[in-house]
């Protein structure tokens, strides 16, 4: 039984890989309780209450089961003891394992995507690319959840996905880095007409708004697609695809 133990390893367990975690154990109150058993509802992982000494205990256990000794790590559990699957990958397995075969300079930014499905279906088309990382807006986006990972058929696994706080401040410390960051915009010019090698950072918004007035402002250009039919936008899953698509052509073209 593999254990991950402290307010702040847990929280972010939570946040980035709950689908990983198969139950929470709480002995603390207030804000961080309220915080933990919050993205512990979002990512459908169990949460139970119990007596501080009874959390020491647990993870007594699961220190003398490891072989680290029967009190290891008893007295710094901080209020909060998450058990892992047994399927759980260990820290730094998805970026080494996608090291490889990803393009460090081809970043894709999500913010607001609240549909678990669109956030597996994109990152199933980001993985198919060779995206470096997905950055998701924490606030107001799906979280990493089974959903999700059904949906991304398997690619969530091997995708490097952060969470982030907040867009603006990611985007100036990406462009001060050298990326160029194009907004996906149905008034954009078409992903053909705009240089997509080199250090680029696509941002996708929301299923209903698309991208914030504010992030859209701090993009170096818009990115869109020609639509030539009846219906007014494509699904933005569909979006990505086609734009991350044309920019892996670009970059396969230079590359040859």
């Amino acid at each position: 039984m593999k254990a991950l133990f402290g307010f702040h390893p847990v929280r972010e367990l939570l946040r980035h890989r709950a689908q990983e975690v198969e139950k929470v154990w709480a002995s603390a109150s207030g804000k961080r309780l309220r915080a933990v058993q919050e993205l512990a509802q979002r990512g459908g992982v169990s949460l139970e209450v119990v007596a501080s000494h009874e959390l020491s205990s647990l993870l007594a256990q699961v220190a003398q089961a490891s072989g680290a000794g029967s009190g290891a790590g008893a007295s710094v559990h901080n209020g909060f003891v998450a058990i892992l699957r047994a399927s759980a990958r260990s820290d730094g397995a998805v970026a080494s394992a996608s090291a490889s075969s990803s393009d460090r300079e081809l970043i894709v930014l999500l913010e607001d995507i609240q549909d678990p499905r669109n956030l597996g279906a994109i990152l199933r088309v980001c993985e198919g690319a060779g995206v470096g990382r997905v950055l998701v807006r924490d606030r107001g986006s799906a979280p990493m959840s089974a959903t999700t990972i059904k949906a991304s058929a398997g690619a969530a696994e091997y995708v490097v996905t952060e969470r982030i706080t907040n867009t603006a401040q990611e985007i100036e410390r990406l462009k001060d880095q050298g990326f160029w960051c194009y907004g996906a915009d149905a008034e954009g010019e078409p992903p053909w007409a705009i240089d997509l090698c080199g250090p680029v950072v696509l941002c996708l918004g929301g299923e209903d708004k698309g991208l914030r007035s504010r992030t859209r402002g701090l993009c170096d250009g818009l990115i869109g697609l020609p639509m030539r039919g009846r219906v007014a936008s494509l699904n933005v899953a569909t979006a990505a695809s086609a734009l991350l698509y044309e920019a892996l052509r670009q970059r396969s073209e230079v590359k040859s």
